[in-house]
């Protein structure tokens, strides 16, 4: 196998691959990463149009019936944004322009893990305040926001902060 010099031009810096080999294998992550929100924002947003339906829900309060219709917008614009990264590739695919179908692709896929995060806290929130009506439930879900942001954001920036000196 023919060696690669790495200080060329057309080579990514830190790994032996041309410019069309990192976006594939970046596209290739991309799509792995997609697939575990995807999963989760389907099966998020489907039981919730499904809530409508059922009894209980005619005897809502109006503020509970707003929170719900922005909980099924959110997790609605979160499957499109996660969703849209597979569609952006198919229009798209053939004509050599991956590095930049990544670059939109990952876009599209981070702006849908904060509307999955939005689609999450409001479901919470919606839950929470119809089971129990307590006072405690805003603090409750700013606790489990805050530990969303943490676990998505916070420690992934921290990382790469931390252990790298490149953008």
């Amino acid at each position: 196998m023919e060696e690669r010099p790495r200080a060329t031009a057309g080579y990514a810096r830190g790994r032996n691959e041309t410019e069309e080999e990192r976006a594939d294998r970046r596209w290739q992550e991309l799509i792995q990463e997609i697939r575990v929100a995807q999963t989760g924002v389907q099966i998020l947003l489907g039981f919730l149009l499904t809530v409508v339906f059922t009894p209980k829900f005619q005897g809502l309060e109006q503020t509970d019936k707003a929170i719900y219709i922005v909980t099924i917008v959110l997790g609605s614009l979160a499957t499109g944004a996660l969703i849209g990264p597979v569609a952006f590739h198919r229009i798209v695919s053939g004509r050599r322009i991956k590095p930049q179908t990544v670059t939109w692709a990952s876009r599209l896929t981070f702006t849908g893990l904060v509307l999955l995060l939005a689609t999450l806290t409001s479901a919470l929130f919606l839950v929470l305040r119809v089971v129990t009506h307590a006072p405690y439930v805003p603090w409750l879900v700013a606790g489990v926001l805050a530990w969303y942001l943490i676990c998505w954001f916070v420690l992934p920036l921290w990382v790469r902060f931390r252990y790298t000196n490149e953008d």
